[in-house]
């Protein structure tokens, strides 16, 4: 079998160089962007005591060697944002980083061990701001890119367009004919039973061993998904609070929680938060979630005491991650991740 050219090979490079130097101006443009807006541009050491507390996130480890060779445990991250949130209890009041991070299990057309978040975080800010700030991005994005069009695989999206807005409880109610929030009772506890028996009723695969979480991630990517982001970019928001380990809970109903997705193209490009503040419900989230990854991987990683101390102090803000890598893809129609990544991650098709 012939292996495939090198991503430094010649003649690959010059196919791949009109998307990386859109990056490139896509980048520029974004810095100058926030830059214009007062945020100030912070860099999170990659290396970290805990990668974060989601059960399905997957880390890379190391050990840090001290001068007389004691080893300490340590992990590159998954996101900036522990540390992001440190600063903002340290006072900042508009962040944002343009960071590396890394997530190991994950290798794919949307995926890349390796790859640039950019996140960025308004103290004071109500999460419906970040809503606006993604409709400029896209916008930007575009124009830096000289199109009018995002694409991806044949779906098309209109980056300038209104973004259409859907809760989850809409979504499951006309995709798959689900009551959401029937299964979901006022303190944020779920019942995996009647979610179980309404999956089962649209016609879905339920296995013995699935939790709540299991079953509404199925649905949520066999019915809802690839719906999102076609013709306009999508805001999918107010997710089960048991679904948004980091956010707070909503003042309308406490049955969900200040978060929402942006997807275009039928690709999730962004993560927001209206953040939770309290330290102590922070903490049994993330035990929570431990929990879950132990169930299911065997494993957890240790809770950031540091980053839980600081939430005490932060304030009410709002923050958001976007996968900069999928964003250049859509403005450049690029198939593949590694397309847009100058220089891919040895160990997968690139």
């Amino acid at each position: 079998m012939t292996r495939p050219s090198p991503w430094w090979a010649p003649h690959r490079h010059a196919d791949r160089r009109p998307a990386l130097m859109a990056r490139n101006r896509i980048v520029a443009a974004l810095r100058g962007h926030f830059a214009e807006r007062d945020f100030v541009e912070v860099e999170a050491a990659a290396l970290q005591v805990s990668p974060g507390n989601e059960a399905h996130l997957s880390a890379f480890a190391t050990h840090l060697l001290g001068p007389d060779g004691a080893a300490q445990p340590l992990y590159l991250h998954t996101s900036p944002e522990f540390a992001c949130k440190k600063l903002l209890a340290a006072g900042e009041p508009r962040l944002v980083s343009f960071a590396r991070v890394y997530r190991n299990r994950e290798r794919g057309p949307l995926h890349h061990p390796e790859f640039t978040m950019l996140e960025w975080y308004r103290a004071g800010a109500d999460y419906d701001v970040l809503m606006q700030d993604c409709a400029d991005l896209l916008a930007l994005a575009a124009e830096r890119a000289g199109t009018r069009r995002f694409t991806h695989r044949g779906r098309e999206a209109d980056p300038f367009a209104a973004f259409e807005r859907v809760t989850l409880a809409e979504a499951f109610a006309e995709r798959a004919g689900i009551d959401l929030l029937a299964t979901v009772a006022a303190d944020g506890s779920t019942d995996r039973e009647a979610l179980a028996a309404a999956v089962r009723g649209a016609g879905l695969r339920v296995a013995p061993d699935d939790g709540w979480a299991d079953l509404f991630s199925r649905v949520l990517v066999a019915r809802i998904e690839p719906h999102l982001g076609l013709g306009r970019p999508t805001i999918l928001c107010e997710y089960p609070v048991s679904e948004a380990a980091l956010a707070r809970p909503s003042p309308r109903d406490p049955r969900v929680a200040e978060r929402f997705e942006l997807y275009a193209c039928g690709v999730e490009l962004a993560n927001a938060f209206g953040e939770l503040t309290d330290p102590a419900e922070q903490r049994r989230r993330f035990e929570t979630e431990m929990a879950e990854k132990a169930r299911i991987y065997g494993e957890t990683y240790p809770i950031d005491e540091d980053f839980l101390d600081a939430l005490a102090i932060m304030p009410e803000a709002s923050g958001i991650a976007l996968g900069l890598d999928r964003l250049v893809m859509l403005a450049t129609g690029a198939p593949r991740i590694d397309d847009v990544i100058w220089t891919p991650v040895a160990g997968g098709a690139a």
